[in-house]
C-alpha cells in the first residue's frame, strides 16, 4: 500500500516557477513509477510527466517539455515536478500518482488508469 500527498501548489504569475513535492509512504516507493497528472476546470484528467523506479527514465506531455521537470529522491520518498515559464493554461489540480512498477514504457505511463494510487490534489494557478 503506498500513500502519496501533493503540495507545493498555489499562485503565480505567467512566466513564473512552482516546485510541487510528493511524499509518498509505504516500502515500496523506490520500486515504484511515480507520475504526475492535471484536471482544469470543465476538463479531462491528463499526463503530465512520469519518472522511472530508478529515475532513469522521463517522459513529459508535449506541452510542458522543456518547462518542466521530474525528479525523485528515493532517500526522502519523495517525488518533484518543477514547473518553470508557467502559462495561464497550466492551471488545474495537479495530482501525484504510485505503480508499484519495475518496469517502463513511455506509452503506457501516460494512461491514468495504469496508475494503482493517488493523491488528493494541489491546485496551481497561474494569473496572465
Amino acid at each position: 500500500q503506498v500513500q502519496v500527498v501533493e503540495s507545493g501548489g498555489g499562485l503565480v504569475q505567467a512566466g513564473g516557477s512552482l516546485r510541487l513535492s510528493c511524499a509518498a509512504s509505504g516500502r515500496t516507493f523506490s520500486t515504484s513509477l511515480m507520475g504526475w497528472f492535471r484536471q482544469a476546470p470543465g476538463k479531462e484528467r491528463e499526463f503530465v510527466a512520469a519518472i522511472s523506479w530508478s529515475g532513469a527514465d522521463t517522459t513529459y506531455e508535449d506541452s510542458v517539455t522543456g518547462r518542466f521537470t521530474i525528479s525523485r529522491d528515493n532517500a526522502k520518498n519523495t517525488v518533484y515536478l518543477q514547473m518553470n515559464s508557467l502559462k495561464a493554461e497550466d492551471t488545474a489540480v495537479y495530482y501525484c500518482a504510485a505503480k508499484h512498477w519495475t518496469g517502463y514504457n513511455s506509452v503506457a505511463v501516460t494512461t491514468a488508469a495504469i496508475y494503482d494510487y493517488w493523491g488528493q490534489g494541489t491546485q496551481v494557478t497561474v494569473s496572465s
